[in-house]
């Protein structure tokens, strides 16, 4: 039997009760899913031609900003035994200035500490005299690029944007996995349904054999 004449048997053949039932379930979930996951689809669709093409959204690059503080030196010194001088030392500079990031890492030695911050909206860079207290910090804003760039691919977004990330594909996923089970169950549509998957992974493997570096 060829699958044209299997596709005429599957047409034919009158559907159990079981099968409709799952067929029935399969198009509410994929109705369900389908209203956050295309939102999220939409995000990453647009902004994944947006940074193929970076050119569309070139500006000015932000100003960076300075901004100045004192810290008491008992607590600096209170900071350097802790576990983590670094981070702590990053806590009292969050706290007293306005920085963008979340703190990354530091490097510190006998007389100062500098301090690095880094997140979606921008970097901070915070130098501190161990000594007298007196922290710098300068302050760079994110361009549009940058923060669509790091959105995407959740670079530097926290743990809640990454777990959105995973949610957003595993769902997308899931949804297409139900697409392609209605899709093979339209009837006498079966001959063109493997046609048209044939055709499609044809060409993304051609175009990745023939054009990608």
């Amino acid at each position: 039997m060829n699958v044209e004449e299997s596709g005429q048997y599957l047409a034919r053949r009158p559907r159990s009760a079981l099968q409709i039932a799952f067929y029935t379930q399969c198009r509410l979930w994929h109705g369900y899913i389908s209203a956050f996951a295309f939102l999220l689809l939409m995000f990453f669709s647009a902004s994944g031609i947006l940074l193929n093409h970076p050119d569309w959204l070139v500006g000015e690059a932000p100003a960076t900003q300075h901004s100045s503080t004192k810290i008491d030196t008992a607590e600096i010194a209170a900071a350097q035994k802790s576990a983590d001088p670094g981070a702590s030392l990053g806590l009292l500079a969050a706290g007293r200035l306005r920085l963008l990031g979340a703190y990354t890492s530091a490097d510190i030695d006998e007389r100062q500490a500098v301090l690095r911050f880094e997140g979606v909206r921008g970097t901070s860079n915070v130098t501190i005299d161990l000594k007298t207290g007196q922290a710098d910090a300068q302050v760079q804003k994110a361009d549009t690029v940058t923060m669509l760039n790091d959105l995407h691919r959740g670079k530097n977004a926290g743990a809640a944007w990454q777990a959105l990330i995973d949610i957003s594909g595993a769902l997308i996923l899931i949804m297409s996995v139900i697409g392609y089970i209605l899709f093979f169950a339209m009837r006498f549509r079966l001959r063109t349904s493997l046609i048209l998957t044939a055709a499609s992974l044809m060409l993304i493997g051609g175009i990745f054999v023939i054009f990608v570096p």
